[in-house]
């Protein structure tokens, strides 16, 4: 093998070795984001004071039903637990996917419940709040995925 040839297999070799080293340190130092573990559940009864639109209309909403206490975890706009959100509209959206299939969208929240129903049956479900318009409305409810 020539000079050159041997110079320029050194070369890639060096390169090879820093390109792995970067993807490697990228890998091992990815930030997973949150978890629902971060949130902790808030219990909503009759003196609660709600701290936004939705837990205010999650607080009516179960009232009217006689379904209280509700516990929830409310996320926020947390993309990263968005991210991991299943329903049956949306399996792993973004908050760009929502802007674009929801016109006018100004806000989303999405917000884990926890109630016992009429059956005394535990249930538990993710819920994805949008505003429209000035306009709370429910757009997919489903699960979080691990």
């Amino acid at each position: 093998m020539s000079k050159t040839a041997r110079i320029i297999f050194v070369f890639l070799l060096f390169d090879l070795a820093v390109v792995g080293a970067y993807f490697g340190y990228k890998a091992f130092t990815r930030n997973p984001g949150s978890t629902s573990e971060d949130y902790p559940w808030v219990t909503i009864d009759q003196n609660y004071a709600p701290r936004d639109a939705i837990e205010e209309f999650i607080k009516n909403d179960s009232s009217v039903r006689n379904l209280l206490p509700v516990y929830i975890k409310n996320y926020g706009h947390d993309a990263s637990i968005l991210s991991r959100f299943k329903g049956t509209r949306f399996a792993k959206p973004n908050p760009g996917l929502l802007d674009m299939f929801f016109k006018g969208l100004r806000d989303w929240i999405l917000v884990d419940l926890k109630y016992k129903n009429e059956k005394k049956q535990d249930v538990q479900r993710t819920i994805l709040y949008v505003d429209v318009d000035g306009t709370w409305k429910v757009a997919d409810n489903g699960t979080l995925l691990k």
